[in-house]
C-alpha cells in the first residue's frame, strides 16, 4: 500500500531549490536520516517499494550509499561519515525527492525477506507478502519437487522458492525480455541456474502440459482506478506488470481458469492478488479460498488446493 508523508505547510521555499548543506553541518548516519527525513516530508513522497514510511526509506538510501546492511544502521546511527560520503548521501536523497524514482531503483537493490535483489527500471520493486508465511502450508518442504512462478519479474519469488523447497527445480515464467534479463541476474547472484529455468511467455503458453506441486504468483492486479491514481513512484514502474485490467483480476481470472491442469492432485496456487478480495470472492463464490493474513497484508494473498480448483 502507498503511504504518502505528510507535510507542515510551507514557509516559502520549495524543495526543487532547497540550499546545499553547509560541510560539517551534518555529522553522523542519523544526522542525514533526520535530514533526509525532513526532506521527504516536504516533498510529500510516497513510500510504496519496500519501505512504508520516510524513516525507513531514509534509512535505507544512507545505508546502501554506505555499502551497509540495514540491519546494521542502529550499530553505526552515531558513527561519522566522511566528505566524500556526505556527497554521495546527499546527492541520492536529492535524487529521490527531484525524479521522485522508487529509492530501489536508485541504489538498484531491495531486500525481500532479508534477502537483497538487484533490481531496475525493466522491473516493478518487488513487494509481494508471498513468503511471509506461504510456508506453513507444506508440512514437508522436501516433499516439493516441481514449483512454477507465474509473472516472475526480478524472480526474487523463484530465489525464494528454491531456499524454501531445496529439492525442487523451478520454472520461472514472464513476458517481459527485459524483466527476465534482470531474473536471470538474480538467479545468477544466488547460484541457482541449474534449478531455476527461465520461460518468456503468456502464463501458462510456455510450459506446455507440465504439471507442479505449487503454483506461485504475484500477477499485475491493480484495477483502472487504481491505475488512474498511481503516484509518479508507482508511474516510474512497468506498466504491464501493474495493470489488471478494469477491476484488476484480468490475469488473475485466466490464472485461475488454468492452474488446475498444471497442478499435481495434491498440489496448489498461492497467488497475491492487492485489494481485490471482495471482488474475487463475487466472481469466484465456488472457491474455498484459504486467505494467508501477515503481520502487514490482510486479505491480499489466497491459497487454493487443486482438488478444489
Amino acid at each position: 500500500m502507498a503511504r504518502r508523508a505528510k507535510a507542515p505547510a510551507k514557509r516559502g521555499r520549495t524543495v526543487s531549490n532547497f540550499s546545499k548543506v553547509p560541510s560539517g553541518e551534518l555529522l553522523t548516519l542519523l544526522d542525514f536520516v533526520r535530514y533526509a527525513v525532513s526532506r521527504f516530508v516536504e516533498a510529500k513522497l510516497v513510500f510504496a517499494h519496500g519501505t512504508t514510511d520516510p524513516v525507513a526509506e531514509a534509512a535505507f538510501l544512507v545505508c546502501e550509499t554506505l555499502h551497509l546492511h540495514p540491519d546494521q544502521f542502529e550499530t553505526f546511527a552515531t558513527a561519522r561519515v566522511t566528505a566524500r560520503e556526505a556527497k554521495a548521501i546527499l546527492e541520492v536523497i536529492a535524487r529521490r525527492v527531484t525524479s521522485r524514482k522508487p529509492a530501489a531503483y536508485l541504489v538498484n537493490k531491495i531486500y525481500l525477506r532479508g534477502l537483497p535483489f538487484y533490481v531496475d527500471e525493466r522491473v516493478i520493486v518487488p513487494r509481494s507478502f508471498i513468503g511471509d508465511d506461504g510456508g506453513s502450508l507444506i508440512e514437508d518442504p522436501g516433499s516439493v519437487k516441481h514449483v512454477l512462478d507465474l509473472c516472475t519479474g526480478s524472480g526474487c519469488l523463484a530465489v525464494l522458492a528454491a531456499r524454501s523447497f531445496p529439492q525442487a527445480r523451478i520454472d520461472a515464467v514472464d513476458i517481459s525480455k527485459d524483466a527476465l534479463s534482470v531474473a536471470a541476474r538474480n538467479i545468477a547472484d544466488y547460484g541457482l541456474g541449474e534449478r531455476i529455468k527461465l520461460h518468456r511467455g503468456d502464463l501458462f503458453g510456455p510450459i506446455g502440459e507440465a504439471r507442479y506441486d505449487l503454483i506461485i504468483s504475484n500477477p499485475p492486479y491493480v484495477d483502472a482506478e487504481g491505475m488512474a491514481e498511481l503516484p509518479r513512484e508507482c508511474r516510474a514502474e512497468p506498466k504491464l506488470a501493474l495493470d489488471g485490467g478494469a477491476d484488476g483480476l484480468d490475469v488473475v481470472r485466466r490464472i485461475l481458469k488454468e492452474a488446475r491442469r498444471h497442478l499435481t492432485s495434491q498440489g496448489g496456487l498461492l497467488c497475491e492478488i492487492g485489494r481485490g478480495r471482495e471482488v474475487l470472492e463475487s466472481a469466484f463464490p465456488q472457491l474455498p479460498l484459504l486467505w494467508l493474513d501477515t503481520e502487514d497484508s490482510e486479505g491480499e494473498v489466497f491459497w487454493v488446493g487443486a482438488a478444489d480448483l
